[in-house]
């Protein structure tokens, strides 16, 4: 292949640390307790180290990994409540809830709240586990007003880390995986692992109106107005943000992977699912969406899969995202790295319209 040169906001080599890697992050974690809505995606091919970096893949064992290799999301939980506790007060109060998705096979499954059915996916070991109920299924669903809404899906309040952590690996170990030749634990499915944070803070009634223009235009003179000696009235500001950590199944070439049987089934499905996420990519990405009035509206392909119409806030809509694209160091994955990487960099150029959520 000729030498291709990619631009991306940073770049880490194999001896960067989850702690560097974390330090793109950490600013997402301190807007989402300002109230602004974020997502952590991860991206790339089967093997790449996607939930390796998110640290979405707690079982008994990774539980007791040193400080230094613990990934985003239980750094992320631990800063949060770092942050939420050097607020709280008098004056500010908050509720913090999770849920935890898989999308397999094109099929949502609470992971947090699993119950009885006719059939059952393969877990880590290979054994049967009942999946959700038919009539209790989450699904996804538009409002009037555009917003995405996830339906039967189950929010568990969590009071600390501990609890938030409990409830990241009891979903991990119910996630779908299975053994390919690309990866012997390759997770068979898209995980959406979210936290809700609801906040109630107490403020002067200057802060939640604008203040009056300077000059009035009703007045004869410049005179400033008359001041008052009595307390400004009281009242409240309350919001209500997400944050997504998103860890997709890997893209493979069904030849590398050898899968066979409901592995390669299985990967068609992870693969469609990609290709859609791709698709969205490439109509988001468009320099032309930009170029001013007289641009081309594009239509986004988000109906194509239950995967673009659950990032459909993420992508192009009121979040601030991060994208991390895991490639391979193998010389027999350039093909897939240089895929990776123009996905990567087509998704830079989306920019999407955030605002804080006020109820």
């Amino acid at each position: 292949l000729a030498p291709r040169t990619f631009t991306f906001d940073a770049a880490f080599d194999p001896s960067s640390t989850q702690d560097d890697v974390f330090g793109l992050v950490s600013p997402l974690v301190a807007r989402f307790v300002d109230g602004f809505n974020a997502t952590v995606l991860a991206y790339g091919q089967t093997g790449s180290g996607k939930t390796w970096t998110m640290g979405t893949g707690l079982d008994n064992s990774s539980l007791q990994l040193p400080k230094h290799q613990i990934g985003i999301v239980p750094r992320a939980i631990e800063l949060l409540f770092d942050l939420l506790n050097s607020k709280e007060g008098d004056a500010f109060e908050f509720a913090v809830y999770v849920s935890f998705l898989e999308l397999y096979n094109e099929e949502l499954v609470d992971l947090l709240n699993p119950m009885p059915h006719s059939h059952s996916r393969p877990n880590t070991a290979g054994s049967s586990r009942p999946a959700t109920a038919a009539n209790h299924l989450p699904n996804i669903r538009e409002d009037a007003n555009g917003n995405i809404i996830w339906s039967n899906v189950r929010e568990e309040p969590v009071s600390n880390p501990q609890e938030l952590l409990s409830c990241l690996q009891r979903g991990s170990l119910c996630r779908s995986t299975g053994s390919t030749d690309m990866n012997a634990a390759s997770s068979r499915s898209h995980a959406i692992f979210s936290i809700i944070l609801k906040q109630r803070e107490k403020v002067s009634s200057s802060d939640a109106t604008p203040p009056p223009s300077v000059e009035d235009p009703s007045s004869s003179t410049n005179q400033a107005p008359p001041t008052s000696s009595k307390p400004l009235p009281q009242t409240y500001r309350t919001t209500l943000s997400k944050f997504h950590f998103v860890d997709l199944a890997g893209s493979e070439r069904l030849k590398r992977t050898n899968a066979e049987g409901d592995r390669k089934k299985e990967g068609i499905s992870i693969n469609q699912g990609l290709l859609a996420l791709g698709n969205c990519i490439s109509a988001l990405g468009d320099e032309s969406r930009s170029l001013g009035p007289s641009s081309r509206s594009l239509h986004v392909p988000y109906r194509d899969s239950k995967l673009t119409r659950m990032l459909q806030d993420s992508l192009g809509g009121n979040s601030t995202t991060l994208m991390i694209a895991c490639v391979s160091p193998s010389e027999t994955s350039v093909g897939e790295t240089v895929s990776t990487l123009q996905y990567a960099n087509r998704a830079r150029n989306i920019k999407n319209k955030v605002a804080v959520v006020q109820e």
